[in-house]
């Protein structure tokens, strides 16, 4: 692998996280709002992640051959989708809520802010992670430049 893939694979990474941050904020910045049907109610949000094969790298210029002697299939990520979670909202009894229904209900979301917290935190350093990956790489590339220098 050339140290030119480096800086490939962690940009995807680095992109794939900065999905996963917004998702995080979107679904944090939601978590208080109601609606008076569950239809209606905001769903936490999960980025899919998957692996990048490598017939989309070697669109962009990577080498094959380079690496199928080490046994490497797939490089980089991307994401899949984003999808809805399935857990159950949170049906609240408040007849006095403006957005209250027939029954006096109101549906909160079924966000998990401590759960969102762990996520943020966990994209934030997987992030920080690619950035000294890249930088390290550039480092390398800048050292290997000046070897033949005397």
């Amino acid at each position: 692998m050339s140290l030119n893939n480096i800086f490939a694979i962690s940009g995807s990474a680095m992109s794939a996280q900065t999905v996963r941050l917004n998702t995080v904020a979107s679904n944090i910045a939601n978590a208080d709002s109601v609606a008076s049907s569950a239809d209606q109610t905001y769903r936490a949000r999960k980025p899919v992640f998957e692996q990048m094969m490598t017939d989309a790298l070697r669109e962009s210029g990577w080498n094959a051959s380079e690496d199928m002697t080490s046994g490497a299939s797939g490089m980089g990520v991307r994401v899949a989708g984003i999808v809805e979670s399935d857990a159950p909202l949170e049906p609240r009894y408040e007849p006095n809520s403006p957005m209250a229904n027939e029954e006096g209900y109101v549906f909160y979301p079924n966000v998990n802010p401590v759960e969102e917290m762990a996520d943020m935190m966990s994209a934030s350093r997987s992030f920080q992670t690619n950035v000294e990956i890249m930088n390290s790489a550039k480092s390398m590339m800048q050292r290997m430049l000046t070897l033949g220098q005397s």
